[in-house]
């Protein structure tokens, strides 16, 4: 969380950031951490570890547009917010996402090999992503709903909210997110993503811009890229073991109707709002 706080505010001119850090549950010093960096951060403290908690407390103090949504354990520029902010007021999009950059260089290799196959992904690399762990709203798209719902994949709730081409990955703005380390943490995040992405389309079955993936896209992908065949192996099993856990944590009742506290994961949040 610091890193980002770092990050972010470099280059700060007077008034251009309002940043609102969210504690939702925490038990270590990221709140005093948070405030060590003074105006303009602020700090919301709360009891309950819920990441949607941690984001309706924050669109409650905000006052400015664009606004960013942003996992505390990633780093995105104050550059990156800058495009980020442009695109939107010049009316390029509604909603907008950096490019993510995942940094693997502490993991395992068949962590990497994962990514090396879901960053080629046809899916993740059209506009507006999920997984970059940052997006943005415009005045306009924040107003398309209320308060986020209790549901753990908010990413995906946004990016539902819009179609294709009112959501654009803006060219330039870079976010960095940490790959986890071990093959046990990967197969642990990507179930949470997973049991996220069941809750969705339960819950909101109508959102009517969900994604096709295409089957002739992928192939071509790795046709294409014979550097990834070796990695292909690690992929197919990951994700199949993640689909068959997920499957299982989704019939807890609580869990699916949106009523349980997530599997463990990013707790902090940060709302900010670039001029």
């Amino acid at each position: 969380m610091a890193r980002g706080l770092e990050t972010v505010l470099a280059g700060a001119t007077p008034g251009e950031l309002e940043v609102i850090v969210a504690c939702n549950g925490c038990t270590d010093r990221t709140a005093d951490v948070a405030r060590g960096f003074g105006d303009p951060v602020r700090v919301i403290e709360l009891e309950a570890a819920s990441k949607v908690a941690a984001l309706n407390a924050g669109d409650a103090v905000a006052s400015g547009y664009p606004r960013f949504y942003v996992d505390a354990d990633v780093v995105i520029s104050l550059d990156s917010i800058r495009r980020m902010a442009g695109a939107l007021e010049r009316g390029e999009g509604l909603a907008a996402w950096p490019e993510p950059r995942t940094d693997v260089s502490g993991a395992s290799w068949p962590v990497r090999a994962f990514y090396a196959v879901w960053l080629a992904l046809p899916y993740n690399r059209d506009g507006g992503r999920v997984g970059a762990g940052v997006y943005a709203l415009s005045r306009e798209a924040r107003a398309r709903f209320g308060r986020f719902p209790e549901i753990i994949n908010d990413d995906g709730f946004v990016r539902f909210r819009f179609r294709p081409e009112e959501r654009l990955t803006v060219a330039g703005a870079y976010a960095i997110v940490e790959a986890p380390r071990t093959l046990t943490s990967l197969i642990r995040v990507k179930t949470r993503v997973r049991v996220g992405q069941f809750q969705l389309r339960q819950r909101f079955p109508e959102s009517p811009s969900a994604d096709r993936k295409s089957g002739p896209a992928l192939l071509r992908t790795f046709l294409l890229r014979p550097r990834l065949w070796a990695c292909l192996p690690v992929y197919a099993a990951v994700t199949l073991l993640v689909r068959q856990r997920a499957r299982r944590l989704y019939q807890r009742p609580r869990l699916a109707t949106g009523g349980a506290t997530p599997p463990p994961g990013r707790r902090q949040r940060r709302l900010g709002k670039a001029a």
